[in-house]
């Protein structure tokens, strides 16, 4: 599943939902690396602004945390913030 085109959805919202969908599925485990902002852009066909939008949602979410050079990567579950 990607990003619908004809949503009325932001694409930095659809992006951060299928990420969260993963990582509370259990697909991304805590711990885990998430792809790097490159291979979001190639993959979903965004900007690495809307990219980066996403990513900090999650971040505001406490599902993932993100270090410079390092990248992001997923955080357990009590960090999760419920929305």
């Amino acid at each position: 599943m990607g990003i619908d085109r004809w949503a009325e959805e932001p694409y930095y919202l659809q992006l951060a939902r299928l990420i969260r969908a993963q990582i509370e599925s259990g697909e991304l485990e805590p711990g885990q690396p998430l792809a790097s902002e490159a291979r979001y852009m190639q993959e979903q066909g965004l900007a690495r602004n809307t990219v980066r939008q996403a990513l900090a949602v999650l971040r505001e979410s406490g599902h993932i945390e993100t270090h410079k050079r390092r990248g992001s990567r997923v955080l357990a579950r009590e960090h999760w913030q419920q929305s």
